[in-house]
């Protein structure tokens, strides 16, 4: 192999791994959101999934990437209202809710895409920067991407300040920690947890937006393929922080982007299921290290995820 060779192996598998990691760094970052206000919310595959399909159905229909975008981001985060009021308001199971959400996202993206199955759309195409995407190897990699993959650079630091530098951030991870607390302060518990899980659909509806007009144009049934199981992992992989989900999601990214290249060099003695296997197998194996001994002490998730607030309730 010569070097010319080499960097264009490295620039398109790195390349791969930012784009096919962005869907789930969305939802992950929509999900530590949501978490953060102390509600655990299992339902993200079935929100990426309808987020996907009324992105790409009205960019079909319509012929407008905007409204496109719009509209799969709406519906993700519409149905996210569904946990919200049946955990917030209903104080049903937050496990069982988001299994539901799932299943009824993964039924209703199924049913109104069964007729766009497999009809390429006209989606998001790379945009060079100027004068960055010249920059040698790290140019090439993150400065030759689309739109939207420019707009998770720019979310990443935003919601790690938010969450951590601001007022509106503390509120939020003192209602996740401690929700009587913060009650007892004047914020409003109900408020801050609904409009959080809202924005943790918005979120996801982005990445199921990404994933059918960015990443692969087109509708395809259950296109997610498990990454919105792959983010609820990498939540406590990344310890709550956007940061570290980043690093987190882009593994996720590589390790698909390398499997794909395994595969069309046809090494015949790897087995091709064997390979789509390897993205998932290591997360659990990243989410096993980083939950196991020491590493799962220093975890520190909010204390209050999963339990239902009750303002009338006393200790």
């Amino acid at each position: 192999m010569d070097d010319n060779y080499i960097y264009i192996l490295i620039v398109s598998i790195l390349g791969a791994a930012i784009r096919s990691g962005t869907p789930v760094l969305f939802a992950t970052v929509g999900e530590i959101l949501t978490e953060r206000s102390g509600i655990l919310n299992l339902g993200l595959e079935g929100m990426i999934l309808t987020g996907a399909v009324c992105g790409y159905g009205v960019n079909h229909f319509t012929g407008n990437l905007l409204l496109g975008v719009l509209a799969g981001v709406l519906a993700g985060g519409i149905i996210s209202l569904i946990h919200a009021f049946l955990t917030v308001t209903l104080r049903a199971n937050q496990v069982v809710s988001g299994i539901a959400l799932t299943i009824f996202g993964t039924g209703v993206s199924g049913l109104f895409g069964k007729n766009l199955v497999g009809i390429p759309a006209q989606g998001f195409k790379p945009l060079p920067i100027p004068v960055l995407s010249k920059i040698p190897l790290l140019g090439d990699i993150l400065f030759d991407q689309d739109i939207l993959v420019y707009f998770s650079y720019i979310l990443i630091p935003l919601t790690y300040y938010y969450i951590f530098k601001t007022r509106a951030g503390l509120e939020l991870r003192s209602v996740g920690e401690n929700p009587r607390t913060a009650d007892s302060m004047g914020i409003n518990v109900t408020w801050i947890r609904y409009f959080y899980v809202f924005a943790g659909g918005l979120l996801c509806g982005l990445g199921g937006v990404y994933l059918s007009l960015a990443y692969t144009p087109m509708w395809v049934q259950d296109m997610s393929a498990g990454r919105g199981w792959v983010a609820i992992a990498l939540v406590i992989f990344a310890t709550w922080n956007p940061l570290k989900a980043a690093f987190g999601a882009y593994l996720f990214g590589g390790v698909e982007a390398l499997q794909l290249r395994i595969q069309a060099m046809g090494i015949a003695s790897i087995p091709a299921p064997l390979l789509k296997m390897l993205p998932y197998i290591f997360t659990i194996l990243v989410l096993l290290i980083a939950t196991s001994g020491k590493a799962r002490r220093r975890l520190g998730g909010p204390a209050s995820l999963g339990i239902p607030y009750v303002r009338e309730e006393r200790d």
